[in-house]
């Protein structure tokens, strides 16, 4: 039986996070070969701790029509090129310290070419489609709890974090330094969320607050305001418990108070736990690897089959064997919703993406763009679709053709 009355909790974590860091910088790494080759195959591993980036994975890109020794050539020049892009990103998030500095920190990096044992898998021949690039299980899940239909303990999480790192950016706060985590807990009655129980909020800080010294009080009086208003009139009562940096000052953070390292941060970048998750990381992969487009597809489709009305929460699984087109199974669970028996849905959904191979995800969600820096913090869901083709996941197209399935 469904619960509808309970406690639930999610946590994010900031742009300035070890392991968000990590992210964007792996995901600039992705945008920067799809740039300059839309096909080219990326899976990067970022490691960051004081003072020191280090990149690792493997990476092909190429023309048609021209030597394997000259696109031996072009990806090493793309790599060769890598350096300045990912010392930008670490300035553009906000780490100018004595522990991690974008200009300062040592640069490493260790890309190399991809195995040709997978690529034999993958690739397009003439007598067969692009395989996917590895087995493994993908989610996708939607609910009407919010706006964004997403978990609302997580988009809350989410929308703390934004908002002061946008006051931080503008200059609004410059008290505030880049590395932060939230955490939201509701109580829900009848499966919505009717109160908030608890707002967690650890925020890296200069050594002045406002030009006085370090104090909860000041911490508390400088991060509520803005924390207040991202939820709903209401929610937040008199009976919510508040913690900001419940341990006390927290000046060292980032990377120097931390390691961070790519795709740790998995639940943040999806669900808030409110959803089955297979287990893969999203950042430093190009599209072909479908733990990310399989991914998006799976939200994609989710979101559609909510924003339909044909549910209130939809969760969707797919599988795929390594080198092979078709995936290996569908599944899509209403949470007992009776509009519409689920197994037409599973038949129908794959269809609307052309079987869901690898190849038609990518070409129905148009991922064969430098879009994944941005996808790196505050959510890979949730997002609003951009005029550069970002979060192409999160449209809602499928709506009335999903209706006329009911």
């Amino acid at each position: 039986m469904i619960r509808s009355n309970y406690v639930f909790t999610s946590e994010s974590v900031s742009e300035g996070h070890p392991d968000k860091v990590a992210d964007r910088i792996s995901d600039t790494v992705v945008d920067a070969f799809i740039e300059k080759d839309p096909e080219a195959r990326v899976a990067c591993e970022t490691l960051v701790t004081t003072n020191r980036i280090v990149l690792a994975g493997e990476v092909r890109a190429g023309r048609a029509g021209k030597s394997k020794a000259e696109n031996k050539a072009f990806t090493k020049d793309i790599i060769a090129s890598l350096q300045p892009k990912v010392r930008a990103a670490v300035k553009d998030i906000g780490y100018a310290q004595k522990g991690f500095h974008w200009e300062k920190a040592k640069y490493a990096c260790y890309l190399h070419g991809q195995s040709a044992h997978i690529a034999q898998g993958v690739d397009a021949t003439a007598k067969k489609d692009e395989g996917a690039g590895d087995q493994g299980i993908m989610f996708g899940y939607a609910c009407s709890e919010t706006p964004e239909m997403m978990p609302a303990t997580l988009q809350y999480s989410h929308n703390i974090l934004k908002r002061l790192a946008d006051v931080r950016h503008s200059g609004e706060r410059p008290e505030l330094e880049p590395d932060a985590k939230s955490q939201v807990t509701l109580r829900y009655e009848n499966g919505k969320p009717v109160e908030v129980v608890a707002i967690v909020v650890s925020h890296q800080h200069k050594k002045k607050l406002n030009g006085a010294n370090y104090s909860t009080k000041r911490m508390e009086d400088l991060v509520k305001p803005y924390a207040l208003s991202v939820f709903p009139n209401g929610l937040v009562t008199k009976k919510t418990k508040w913690l900001i940096n419940p341990t006390g000052k927290f000046e060292i953070g980032g990377p120097d108070g931390d390691s961070g390292l790519t795709g740790r941060k998995i639940i943040v970048d999806t669900y808030g736990g409110a959803s089955p998750h297979g287990g893969g990381a999203f950042s430093g992969k190009d599209p072909t690897k479908v733990d990310r487009s399989a991914a998006y597809a799976c939200r994609y489709l989710a979101k559609n089959v909510v924003a339909a009305g044909l549910a209130q929460r939809c969760t969707i699984q797919i599988s795929y064997a390594i080198g092979v087109a078709a995936p290996t199974s569908f599944y899509v669970d209403l949470h007992g919703a009776d509009t519409i028996d689920p197994a037409k849905l599973e038949k129908a959904l794959p269809e609307l993406m052309n079987g869901c191979t690898p190849r038609a995800i990518r070409t129905h969600l148009k991922l064969n763009r430098p879009i994944y820096a941005r996808t790196a913090a505050y959510g890979h869901f949730g997002r609003t679709p951009d005029n550069e083709g970002g979060f192409s996941w999160e449209r809602t197209d499928l709506v009335e053709e999903l209706r006329r399935l009911a």
